[in-house]
């Protein structure tokens, strides 16, 4: 297992820095390159067509996805982070010094409003930062370390399935490991289910799960939040072609293609596909892959389920992560769900079927 200790910043002590700061590099050493790209492969052959998500994250799509957070449209980020703020001191006392996990880390913008809540209370501060960007998890991860001295960061670049069977032992009293973003919504039930399993595998008796989620809502918000004005989530969907030229020796022309994406009311989930603008052949030489597009046909990129709060609070509870409290915005646009890893139990009676909302 590779392990790198990162450069440190001119503004602390290298030494300071260097002995914070931990990254291991699961994703590379795990991937059988016989196996790498197949999902793109079968994929490409099924009719629809359909590609990962996890695609998207090269650097400069994990750059581009913190622009769209930013706009005005995407109302999710900042009321989840409006929610956040109003309710972290509350999830600090219900957790006490325990170690932060988050999956998909990003900038850890977010991420901030929980440390700050912990520092407040003179609690010891440990972050486990789990992304597929290396680049930007270091970034990120060297910033934290100068704003918070006291902060140590084990970081993992991985998929999130691979970093929840690896994750080290905990050094605090307990742990939480943190799905906040609304990125459920991007996986389908069964891929949910799985997910769900995984948590519930990683975490001990006791331990803590913070999720959040999109929450169901009219379709003209939900619309428009993914087809921004400025064009930035197109860039976003359309970089997943670059990305793949890069990585597997396509030639994708991204201009031979459009953005679309629409709300599926009868699934309840937005769906977003990249359309061929003309017939055209596309050739992946890593892969050996040759690909032939209609005029108009789509790529399924993305979805994203927009869920019901009381119902994921008893899929929860039924996983036996017994959810502790939930919070929402005034408008019930997002939801925070914290749950508890239940405790073996005996002649138990029936959990209750939801927990009211905190607005």
């Amino acid at each position: 297992m590779y392990t790198s200790q990162t450069a440190s910043s001119k503004s602390a002590s290298p030494y300071a820095i260097e002995n914070r700061l931990q990254v291991q590099h699961l994703l590379a050493l795990s991937q059988n390159k016989q196996n790498e790209g197949s999902d793109v492969v079968s994929g490409l052959k099924q009719t629809p067509k359909t590609l990962p998500p996890k695609y998207f994250y090269d650097d400069r799509g994990s750059q581009l996805f913190e622009q769209i957070c930013e706009l005005p449209e995407y109302y999710l980020t900042r009321t989840e982070t409006a929610i956040l703020q109003t309710c972290a001191a509350e999830i600090v006392q219900i957790t006490g010094a325990s170690e932060l996990v988050e999956l998909g880390s990003g900038s850890a913008t977010k991420t901030r409003i929980l440390l700050d809540a912990y520092n407040n209370l003179d609690l010891p501060l440990r972050y486990l930062p789990i992304d597929v960007s290396a680049g930007i998890l270091e970034t990120s991860a060297r910033q934290l370390l100068l704003d918070y001295p006291s902060l140590s960061i084990h970081g993992l670049v991985s998929t999130y399935e691979l970093a929840l069977e690896q994750l080290p032992p905990t050094k605090l009293n307990t742990r939480t490991i943190c799905f906040i973003g609304s990125t459920l919504g991007n996986l389908t039930p069964k891929e949910c289910d799985r997910f769900f399993a995984h948590i519930a595998n990683a975490l001990q008796p006791g331990e803590y799960f913070l999720l959040g989620i999109d929450l169901q809502k009219p379709k003209h918000l939900l619309e428009a939040a993914y087809n921004d004005s400025s064009g930035v989530t197109a860039q976003f969907n359309l970089n997943m072609l670059d990305h793949l030229n890069w990585r597997f020796e396509g030639n994708f022309d991204p201009n031979q293609f459009e953005h679309l994406a629409f709300y599926n009311q009868s699934q309840s989930q937005i769906e977003i596909y990249l359309r061929s603008k003309k017939a055209q052949t596309v050739e992946l030489r890593a892969l050996d892959l040759i690909v032939e597009f209609e005029t108009g046909e789509t790529i399924m990129t993305e979805i994203s389920r927009k869920f019901d709060l009381n119902a994921m609070q008893r899929e929860l509870g039924a996983r036996g992560l017994a959810p502790v409290q939930a919070w929402t915005d005034a408008n019930r646009w997002f939801g925070l769900l914290l749950c508890q890893m239940e405790f073996p139990r005996r002649n138990a009676s029936p959990a209750p079927n939801s927990i009211a909302a905190a607005d």
